[in-house]
């Protein structure tokens, strides 16, 4: 992936991060090597652009989520 494409993932999923009512962003969203992760969470790592972060974008891309 291309840091060009990660960043409009990335756009993309603040947007969405955005419409998510607060209430529902501790619901998990998406798992990665057997742990889940929720909107804060990836939140907190994408905005950290952590590895983890960029795993977070991949993954939600690559299920439909963004």
């Amino acid at each position: 992936m291309t840091n060009g494409n990660y960043e409009q993932l990335k756009a993309k999923f603040l947007k969405a991060y955005a419409n998510v009512p607060e209430d529902e962003r501790a619901q998990p969203i998406i798992l990665i090597n057997r742990k889940t992760y929720n909107w804060n969470t990836a939140f907190d790592e994408i905005t950290a652009d952590t590895e983890l972060g960029r795993s977070i974008i991949i993954k939600m891309h690559d299920v439909g989520l963004l």
